[in-house]
């Protein structure tokens, strides 16, 4: 049940998925004065002792936590500590903070990375912790199962004594209006959007990738996830606790489906324009795994479905990149 009245702090809010579950409340009827945000050089969520501060001083009723610091692969390859230190304090920072101030509802956002690379596929929410992390996305993928296992713990600890109830999503890659499109940042759909919108322009006549062709992917569009992470949040806490078949206080997030990176590019240089022949690098493929699809069963029998299909959300992104992104890119090497 929606409460207008509540004031709802949403931590990430400059952020793809932060600023679409901004959007999210508004369209819900959410009033704009009621949603808290804060820019990182207003608050800086890895200070402790700055985010009780602002916690005391605000005392939201309900805190979207999609703030992060973020990256593909590569990033965490050359990053780690970054990637796990960073995290762990944000999470642990904004969690702790909100249960002192009273907050009875927090959702985290998390990835599918959480689950162990050796996960058979689909994945459901029972494999959480039911093996290794993919190396690659350890650092990331560590720091969100601490995260995970707090809003369970709390949940435990104080859930029937005080009415605590955080909650937590994994997703699929997320991609949409917003999305980060540095060169090296890693994730593949900006990646392809960068390289097909430039090869496009250049009248280039091929775009290498080192991708293994037949690896699939699933994604979901940013404002689809931010409609989940609102419906998640405001659903009874016995219903979500029902449906929860063991898993405990996480869910996942995902469009149901994937495709292979061969077609994807194929969708995306179609959105982009790019008329070239599309090359990947068999003799250097690179080493993610061939495919990490979500189960989400337990969100579909919840009452919740994506609306967005794979083509339409490609080509309203590329146009997001056009109009907003490319100019300040550097140009691509296709």
């Amino acid at each position: 049940m929606l409460h207008f009245a509540e004031r709802i702090y949403v931590a990430g809010h400059t952020g793809m998925v932060g600023s679409a579950i901004v959007r999210q409340l508004v369209r819900v009827g959410h009033p704009k004065s009621h949603i808290i945000t804060r820019q990182r050089d207003e608050l800086d969520l890895t200070n402790q002792a700055a985010v009780q501060a602002f916690f005391e001083k605000e005392k939201p009723d309900q805190v979207y936590l999609a703030a992060a610091h973020v990256g593909g692969g590569t990033a965490q390859e050359t990053q780690p500590v970054d990637f796990l230190y960073r995290n762990l304090m944000i999470q642990a920072n904004v969690i702790e903070a909100a249960f002192r101030a009273g907050v009875k509802k927090l959702l985290l956002v998390a990835s599918q990375h959480s689950y162990p690379v050796t996960t058979l596929q689909p994945m459901y929410e029972a494999d959480l912790l039911c093996g290794p992390l993919d190396p690659l996305h350890a650092p990331g993928a560590a720091a969100e199962i601490a995260g995970i296992q707090l809003c369970e713990s709390y949940n435990r600890q104080y859930g029937h004594s005080q009415g605590v109830d955080y909650r937590c999503v994994l997703s699929c890659e997320v991609y949409g209006p917003g999305d980060n499109y540095r060169p090296g940042f890693g994730r593949t759909i900006p990646t392809l959007i960068r390289r097909f919108h430039d090869a496009a322009q250049s009248r280039a006549d091929s775009v290498w990738l080192s991708h293994n062709s037949q690896a699939r992917l699933e994604s979901l569009f940013v404002d689809d996830m931010s409609e989940a992470c609102v419906y998640v949040m405001e659903m009874a806490k016995t219903t979500f606790r029902e449906a929860g078949r063991g898993a405990g206080s996480h869910i996942n997030v995902g469009s149901g489906y994937d495709v292979s990176l061969l077609e994807l590019a194929q969708t995306v240089a179609q959105a982009a324009g790019y008329r070239g022949e599309i090359l990947f690098d068999s003799q250097n493929p690179d080493t993610a795994p061939n495919r990490r699809l979500l189960e989400v069963c337990r969100l579909s029998d919840l009452g919740w479905e994506p609306m967005m299909d794979l083509h339409n959300g490609l080509e309203i992104s590329v146009m997001d990149y056009k109009l907003h992104h490319a100019a300040r890119q550097p140009a691509a090497h296709a």
